[in-house]
């Protein structure tokens, strides 16, 4: 747990914006993980029903999916606060201090607006579901604007994430691509 806290530590430093990002991008990872967890008990609550009790699962199959795409969605940001994504840091490990600097800001930035641009688009499909009361085409008819809300919540917190991280490059509180320099 040390490490865990050292490591938020040197990303934050004393910055109140930081921190709080760092907390909201945590308990999103904490919610993805339950939800992860809640879809493992469903699935092997469908095959008992299906293969032990021979009975029939209604809502079990969909409410996975949903629950493993909203899952995926809602921890984009905690992914991203510990750098989880596959990284190809050949580039900014050969470039100097100063153009590492360039290039994170550039990639940082350019993220924010392809993500901005993914926010508005999710609100966008998530108001239409609701607005239209769209529902699935199974027997358990979900209202769809439930599972699409994912979509601009999910999109919402990784856009904070990487204002956080680009605010705290500009400040040089954490370094480019968490290389320091040479």
């Amino acid at each position: 747990m040390t490490s865990v806290s050292s490591a938020v530590e040197s990303k934050t430093g004393n910055n109140r914006f930081l921190r709080i990002v760092a907390a909201i991008s945590t308990l999103s990872g904490w919610i993805s993980a339950g939800m992860i967890l809640l879809s493992v008990f469903i699935t092997c609550q469908m095959i008992f029903v299906r293969f032990v009790l021979n009975g029939s699962t209604v809502w079990q199959t969909e409410m996975v999916v949903y629950l493993m795409v909203t899952a995926t969605l809602i921890g984009l940001p905690y992914v991203q606060s510990m750098r989880g994504h596959v990284n190809v840091d050949l580039i900014p490990i050969m470039c100097s201090p100063r153009l590492r600097y360039c290039l994170s800001i550039f990639t940082l930035s350019l993220s924010s607006t392809i993500v901005a641009v993914m926010v508005y688009y999710g609100y966008d499909y998530w108001h239409l579901a609701w607005s239209k009361g769209w529902t699935s085409d199974t027997i358990w008819a979900v209202r769809l604007w439930i599972p699409y809300f994912a979509l601009p919540v999910g999109f919402s917190l990784l856009l904070l994430q990487f204002i956080a991280d680009l605010v705290a490059v500009i400040l040089k509180i954490d370094a480019p691509f968490g290389l320091e320099a040479n």
